[in-house]
């Protein structure tokens, strides 16, 4: 009698324990917590299919409620009790983490990737360092909210208010704004446009020179151009010419679109993602689907077969080399206050009007190298003193005066413009060996593209100022 009255009360202490840890949120109980609550929810408050949008729970008790069904766009739980004992359903209410934030408004450091939290309201919350990568964050309010260096890669934010939130900091690498985000009173010195990864680990910080950051109200200015954009991500054995086509048809089937290449940028070894803005009621959806659908058509053409369809449009041709040329290179194409590039200006209104590039094909090459050189160039730092021009300002009046010169060939300045940009990327250790080196095998070669023009000539005369000047500041003498 004895040993069954100890293992009778020794069962029910670890039922006690059991219920314990299962109400505490042990997922390995969580079968049992759940049968608990539910239980528990048929005597409970229902508000089963009820519109709670904007309901205000703070501090409210809420044991045994029944939430199943209901909208809970923007509904605030902040120090709400027993949170963890409500019937959640399927709403972002199950998510026990979730539950944990919405009360405290603390997430600091948290891990939230991938988390549908739509219609969530965090306002005034602390996301500092929070991590929302993949996360549904849409129409929710994150107004005042703290989201410094929160990593924001491909969040979507349609709809979202963040108004006077922080986003100094924050990575928003393909990140999900539309023209309905609200982002009024944004409080924002600088951001990363790209995640860091041990193969790439520079972040693209904006603005570039890490001794500037926004004025007020900058942040959402230098943001708003990428508000309505057609993202066409290309991932298996990317093929320049069959994407060229493919656009070039996508712009003359849907003139309303009012499609325009705003950037290139290589994702990896063989993928690259065409960003092209639209007009602001495009349906992109049907957009991205009839432009892959033609894609894949044309990749499926032998090269003879598409070079067909190319003969004598010198726009397909242009854009394909610059294409190939994205996918060479590791940094991006841009358009506007960002990266420029030899892609600035292409705009495509109807069905033939193409303006931006230029149908000589050496003219074209000329402006990808040229392109290059302004990315090469923006990875400099600015001169710390505006009246002493460093090697960044010196390079760029350089690229200028070759760019304007009426003397220098089109292959010599194609050159020219070669062994600057090699001088660009010496800049960044210019004091180091190696670096030096380079840099006076590059001057020498400049001077001798400068030797035999006339001296009038322009070029002449910026050589002789400019090149001593960068070679100095190389420690060239």
């Amino acid at each position: 009698i004895a040993i069954a009255i100890a293992g009778a009360g020794a069962g029910t202490l670890l039922n006690i324990y059991i219920s314990w840890l299962a109400m505490k949120g042990d997922e390995k109980y969580s079968l049992i917590r759940n049968i608990a609550v539910t239980f528990a929810a048929t005597r409970g408050t229902s508000f089963r299919g009820a519109d709670l949008t904007n309901a205000d729970f703070t501090q409210a008790t809420l044991k045994s409620t029944d939430l199943r069904n209901t909208i809970l766009i923007c509904s605030c739980w902040h120090q709400a009790k027993m949170l963890d004992r409500v019937r959640p359903g399927s709403t972002y209410l199950e998510n026990s983490q979730v539950r944990q934030l919405l009360v405290t408004k603390q997430g600091q450091d948290k891990n939230f990737d991938r988390q549908n939290l739509r219609g969530i309201n965090l306002k005034a919350a602390n996301l500092a360092d929070a991590s929302f990568i993949g996360a549904d964050l849409s129409e929710a309010n994150l107004q005042d909210a703290d989201l410094s260096r929160a990593k924001l890669k491909q969040t979507q934010l349609d709809g979202t208010d963040l108004t006077g939130a922080t986003l100094t900091g924050a990575y928003i690498e393909d990140w999900g704004i539309t023209n309905t985000t609200k982002l009024h009173g944004v409080r924002c010195e600088y951001v990363f446009m790209r995640l860091p990864t041990k193969e790439d680990p520079d972040p693209l910080r904006k603005p570039d020179n890490k001794q500037e950051v926004f004025a007020d109200g900058d942040f959402a200015d230098f943001i708003k151009p990428i508000f309505d954009t057609l993202d066409l991500y290309h991932n298996q054995g990317v093929d320049p010419r069959a994407i060229a086509i493919a656009f070039k048809n996508l712009a003359e089937n849907h003139p309303e679109a009012e499609l325009e290449i705003v950037a290139m940028e290589k994702r990896g070894d063989d993928k690259i993602l065409l960003r092209a803005k639209t007009a602001a009621l495009s349906d992109k959806s049907q957009l991205s689907a009839e432009y892959f659908d033609n894609y894949n058509q044309l990749k499926a053409l032998s090269q003879s077969q598409q070079l067909l369809l190319v003969a004598k449009d010198s726009y397909i041709s242009d854009l394909k080399n610059m294409i190939t040329t994205a996918l060479g290179h590791p940094k991006s194409y841009t358009q506007g206050n960002t990266i420029m590039s030899d892609i600035s200006g292409i705009n495509i209104q109807g069905s033939s009007n193409v303006s931006g590039i230029a149908g000589n094909s050496s003219v074209a090459n000329l402006g990808t190298i040229s392109g290059n050189v302004s990315i090469a160039l923006t990875q400099l730092p600015d001169s710390p003193d505006a009246d002493k021009p460093g090697i960044k300002e010196l390079l760029s009046q350089l690229q200028d005066a070759i760019i304007q010169s009426t003397y220098l060939p089109e292959e010599e300045k194609a050159e020219a413009l070669e062994q600057v940009k090699t001088l660009a990327e010496a800049g960044k250790n210019p004091q180091e060996s190696t670096k030096q080196k380079t840099a006076k095998t590059a001057i020498t070669m400049l001077k001798g593209i400068f030797t035999g023009l006339p001296a009038v000539a322009s070029l002449v005369e910026a050589g002789n100022k400019l090149l001593p000047a960068i070679a100095k500041l190389f420690g060239l003498g």
